[in-house]
């Protein structure tokens, strides 16, 4: 086998986790802070990230769909959240950090509270 390919494969296989989760500074200004409230639509309990997938009206009072990124299913079941806990038709208040990308209507959820009952998540806390 070619030495240059030895190197080569070492050097792809040393970087191969980078590509398997990426960082959410990547994708979102995890600085910035925003809160929507909305109706779920979906919640998809799935590898590697759950989503949150929300209709709320923008500022023109347009209905907009919004996906809300959150922790992997492992880490919420860990804290008590199930694939039965967030259930279309239920009203919320999403917080999180907003796309880089403004024509993405996507956040990285860093907190959730359920209107009908109060019931809340925030952060790496869990629920609260």
């Amino acid at each position: 086998m070619p030495k240059w390919f030895v190197v080569a494969a070492s050097v792809m296989l040393a970087h191969a986790p980078v590509y398997g989760h990426h960082s959410f500074a990547a994708f979102y200004a995890e600085g910035e802070t925003v809160s929507v409230e909305g109706q779920v639509v979906e919640f998809e309990y799935r590898n590697p990230h759950a989503w949150v997938h929300f209709e709320a009206r923008d500022k023109d009072g347009r209905v907009q769909r919004i996906a809300a990124e959150w922790a992997n299913p492992g880490r919420l079941s860990q804290q008590g959240i199930g694939k039965d806990m967030i259930k279309p038709g239920d009203r919320v208040i999403v917080t999180g950090s907003p796309s880089h990308n403004p024509t993405e209507l996507k956040m990285h959820l860093k907190g959730i509270t359920r209107l009908s009952d109060g019931w809340k998540w925030a952060g790496r806390g869990g629920r609260r």
